[in-house]
């Protein structure tokens, strides 16, 4: 284990003995960092040294500021206390006094490759400083009573991820049935994806320093509906049925699901206005929630952006190479991102070029591509996925800020104020690397778009386009069948998918998926379990490499094509895994 260098105050301050000693200090007295005075005023925490013989009259001085005393210190002849913001430095010149230096948070973790917050340029710190989230914090605006919903491969109680920030929604993942992996990523996707939008180290008042893991959108809460599992693997049904089901429980429990999230992407190319998946993504924009679509890693061999990303009312996210610096002239759209057809591009850009967020120990993706550790909890991802996450927390910043703002004042407002790169082609970049100072600070647009609507009533095969599971002993989802084989009727399923009533109870498409098992104790904030998280979580037991086949990823998928719409196709699944009524309602019971 390495210990970073510590710094308290902007000095680092003595031998490798004192870091130590701080260290265990830190360890053992666990003090806040920032809190409120009886009074409600703020409150810092702080160590204070005293001179010798200096009797008392130091702790005299801290009551006389307006703080109080906590613990004796005696390795350094000190004491914790909490002051009022602001009498830091009329401590230091009180009588007796040696230091007083504000007690800071510490991370003790390996850093293999020389990780720093502060300077890494895909660390969160810097990813956030790059769409200035932080200025949208500083004026309150943390993404507080906004829901994202997750539609991915799960989330995993991980350092990073409060138990606060989360409550599961429905599992339709091919794993919902193991009651040991019912909700958990134990593929790595959803919980590197949780942690962009909506991770939190402490308090958010801490947001300034680089030590502070925090997401876009801190104080917003993940809504986790899981449909990819270990493989990665899912069907657009199951994404369709995700949808349907954060549309109908929007509001459910207390919930206010305003921003939904979506990495996953088909090669499919029926035009939008008939696609299913385009469908039911319009539903839920119609039904007042932000869209926000990854644009597509051009995996498929083309420019033009992903199902259903080309669908001109969703907004629509490509991946900026930021090179770690704040301003845009040395920004680059990399070659991977998904450009478009120079009919429908991408909307805006954000961040997405070996971003640093929170890792799943032990999941497929963790084992399989080990040179993506950053330390212990971290891991780095490049993808169109990650940019889109970065833009589904800002979202959640903006309706903070306007809870009364409409999904296309939204995107309006994001694509407005965003900074455009200076040489770069408009098609890669739409309106450029979004800009949350700018945003938060604009009046709102009287922006309402008039794309034709999309009506349903294509094919659901189409929808697919080249991507299929399928079974060891050979069965493949594919045609005019959902997962459950249950026969495709685009014009009732339409109907009820836009009125915000394809669920009945546990039933889509007329067959039940998940049982009565979804009720609401199941998806609510008390399904999450805030236990710690480590590659020992994952048993033999579980899943084996021969149940879950990872013949969809490649070396190259942790680089340039990381989390593309291919990483969640075509991974066969075990026969095995499942009971030889696994394509019948029975299986879902």
């Amino acid at each position: 284990m390495i210990a970073r260098a510590i710094s308290w105050g902007d000095e680092k301050k003595g031998t490798a003995l004192t870091a130590l000693v701080c260290i265990a200090i830190a360890m053992v007295y666990l003090p806040s960092f920032s809190s409120v005075a009886t009074d409600g005023s703020p409150t810092v925490s702080v160590i204070v040294r005293e001179l010798p013989g200096s009797g008392d009259a130091p702790e005299r001085a801290v009551e006389s500021l307006g703080g109080s005393v906590g613990t004796r210190i005696e390795i350094i002849d000190g004491f914790v206390a909490e002051l009022p913001r602001g009498s830091l430095e009329p401590l230091i010149r009180s009588a007796g006094v040696a230091s007083a230096t504000p007690n800071r948070r510490i991370h003790l973790q390996s850093t293999p490759d020389g990780f720093e917050d502060g300077s890494d340029a895909g660390s969160m710190f810097n990813t956030n400083k790059a769409i200035r989230a932080h200025t949208a914090w500083s004026e309150g605006y943390t993404g507080a009573g906004v829901d994202v919903a997750l539609i991915d491969s799960g989330v995993a109680p991980v350092d990073g991820m409060p138990a606060s920030n989360v409550v599961n929604g429905a599992d339709l993942s091919f794993e919902s049935q193991a009651e040991n992996l019912r909700y958990l990523d134990t593929y790595g996707h959803g919980t590197h994806l949780a942690g962009i939008i909506a991770g939190r180290d402490g308090s958010v008042s801490n947001e300034r320093d680089p030590s502070d893991f925090m997401g876009v959108a801190p104080d917003s809460r993940i809504v986790n509906v899981k449909v990819a599992a270990h493989s990665g693997a899912t069907d657009v049904s199951q994404v369709l049925a995700a949808i349907d089901w954060v549309v109908q429980h929007r509001n459910d429990n207390g919930m206010n699901i305003r921003v939904l999230n979506l990495a996953y992407g088909t090669d499919g190319e029926q035009d939008y206005r008939l696609d299913p998946l385009t469908f039911a993504a319009e539903a839920a924009w119609n039904h007042g929630i932000v869209v926000v679509v990854a644009a597509g890693n051009s995996q498929f061999g083309s420019a033009r952006m992903n199902n259903p990303a080309y669908d001109p009312y969703v907004l629509a996210v490509g991946a900026d190479d930021t090179k770690g610096t704040r301003g845009v002239d040395d920004d680059e759209v990399p070659t991977w991102s998904a450009r478009g057809d120079g009919i429908r591009n991408p909307d805006v850009i954000a961040p997405g070029k070996s971003v640093a967020s929170l890792r799943v120990g032990g999941s497929l993706i963790d084992q399989q591509h080990p040179g993506g550790r950053v330390n212990d909890r971290l891991f780095r991802g490049s993808g169109t996925s990650q940019a889109a996450a970065v833009v589904a927390g800002a979202a959640a910043l903006l309706l903070d800020q306007r809870p009364e703002l409409s999904p296309d004042q939204v995107k309006a407002l994001l694509k407005d104020t965003a900074s455009p790169l200076p040489g770069t082609d408009p098609s890669a970049q739409g309106g450029g690397l979004i800009d949350l100072k700018a945003a938060t600070r604009s009046p709102t647009p009287a922006a309402t778009q008039d794309w034709a609507s999309a009506t349903g009533l294509g094919s659901l095969e189409g929808a697919r386009g080249s991507l299929h599971v399928t079974t060891d002993d050979g069965q493949t989802v594919e045609g005019e069948h959902d997962i459950m084989g249950a026969p495709w009727d685009a014009a009732s399923w339409s109907a009820a998918s836009w009125s915000g009533n394809a669920w009945n109870g546990g039933a889509w498409n007329s067959n039940e998926w998940a049982g009565g098992c979804w009720c609401a104790a199941s998806w609510s904030g008390n399904a999450w379990e805030a236990a710690s998280w480590s590659a020992a979580s994952w048993s033999a037991a579980s899943w084996s490499a021969a149940s879950w086949s990872a013949a969809s990823w490649s070396a190259a998928s942790w680089s340039a094509a990381s989390w593309s719409a291919a990483s969640w196709s075509a991974a066969s699944w075990s026969a095995a895994s499942w009971s030889a009524a696994s394509w019948s309602a029975a299986s879902w019971s």
